[in-house]
Parts: structure tokens; sequence; C-alpha cells
């Protein structure tokens, strides 16, 4: 009776532990610190595609804010969002404080889009979120570096990573505004 009973446990245990694994892969599962200091919880994103972007307002890629900024306006009401992350990783280009940071993107570049708090993008102390995005064994997509400031990961309404964009590629390229507007 009890070898059963433990068995039953196990069973369950095994069961629930499975059906956790199967959401692990998404983004939904984060609960992220905003530029502001609240809490922005990624499961309200469900059924939205999202591009998180990591910033930086001293960089010569930094003018892609308007772009940004562009793209999201024009997007936001058919299921789309844009996340910044910014980070000082790259050459000191983002030294400012959370304040600093906001104050800079409305400023000039009348950021209206969702903003988190700064955060590491690589090394050993990456932010949990970048675990995600860059390790294949995490977000179940593939292995990927964050190789300069203004890197695009696109994530489908599912919450999954399906495309991975280059710094350098302007937001309004192409590429995206297809991805964007794919009916999917």
């Amino acid at each position: 009776m009890l070898k059963q009973l433990l068995t039953s446990i196990l069973l369950i245990m095994s069961l629930t532990s499975n059906s956790q694994v199967s959401t692990d892969d998404s983004i939904h599962q984060f609960k992220v610190a905003d530029i502001s200091g609240n809490i922005f919880d990624f499961s309200e994103l469900k059924g939205k595609k999202v591009m998180i972007v990591n910033t930086a307002s001293k960089c010569g890629l930094t003018y892609q804010y308007e772009s940004l900024q562009k793209l999201y306006s024009q997007y936001k009401d058919f299921n789309f969002v844009i996340i910044g992350f910014p980070s000082n990783d790259f050459l000191w280009q983002e030294p400012g404080s959370n304040e600093q940071i906001m104050d800079f993107c409305e400023e000039n570049y009348g950021v209206t889009f969702p903003m988190m708090s700064k955060v590491v993008v690589k090394g050993s102390k990456k932010h949990p979120i970048y675990q995600f995005l860059t390790q294949k064994s995490k977000n179940d997509f593939k292995d990927s570096k964050v190789t300069w400031n203004f890197q695009k990961y696109l994530i489908n309404k599912d919450g999954k990573i399906e495309k991975i964009i280059a710094p350098r590629t302007r937001p309004d390229s192409e590429e995206i505004v297809s991805w964007i507007t794919n009916g999917d």
C-alpha cells in the first residue's frame, strides 16, 4: 500500500514537473523590474509578437531609438510590443541611472514603448531573461551571443524566439516589418 502511494506521488510529481517544462521555453515566465521599478509581467504579453532589444544612449546605433519608436507607434495596436533593456556592457555606452536613461529616451526620441531597468546582457552576471534569450537549453531555439547594443530578439505570440536580428539591422527593415505583419 505504501509502495503504491509513493509510486502515485512520484507519478504526479513527474507529470507536474513535465508540464512545467513545457512553459519554461517561453518568455512569458519572466517578471522583470521596469525602468520605474515596477514589476513588468511578461505573461501579460501572451498573444503578442515581441521585440526585445538591448539599448544604450551613447552608442553609434542610438539613432535606432527613433525607428524603434516609429515601429512601435505604427504596430502597437496590432498585437506587437517592443521591450527595451538598457545595458552598459559595450564600451560603457549606457552609464546613466534608470531615471537618466528614461529622461534621455523621452526627451530625444519620445520613447513610449516599455523600458526595463538597466541589466547585464553578457558574461557571468547576465540577467536571467538574457540567459533565456542566449541559451538553447533555456529557450529551445538556439545559443546566441549579444554582440553589441541594439541586438533584437523577435518573439512570437506563444513567447518563443523566432529570429535574432543583428544590431546594425534597422528596426524598420523589411525583414522585421514583414515578421510583424505576417498573420500568424
